[in-house]
C-alpha cells in the first residue's frame, strides 16, 4: 500500500501554459523523487501593451511517500 502526497506549484514561461507546466514539473523533479501525476489547476498570463509577456501554470503534483 502507498501514500501520496501533493504540492501546488505555478510554473512561468514565456513560451506557452505547456511550457509553464514542464518548467514547474522540472523543478519540482530536482527535489522530489516518486513524481506519479500532475494535473493543471489553472492557467494565466501578464499582459504588456496588448502582449502576452509571461505565461502562467498552476500545477498539484502528486507524488509517492517513501516507505522506512
Amino acid at each position: 500500500m502507498s501514500v501520496i502526497n501533493t504540492i501546488e506549484l505555478e510554473g512561468v514561461s514565456e513560451d506557452g501554459w505547456g511550457a509553464a507546466a514542464r518548467e514547474a514539473l522540472k523543478e519540482a523533479s530536482k527535489t522530489i523523487r516518486g513524481i506519479r501525476k500532475m494535473d493543471v489547476i489553472s492557467t494565466s498570463a501578464q499582459v504588456n501593451d496588448k502582449n502576452i509577456t509571461e505565461y502562467r501554470t498552476e500545477v498539484r503534483i502528486f507524488f509517492e511517500i517513501e516507505g522506512s
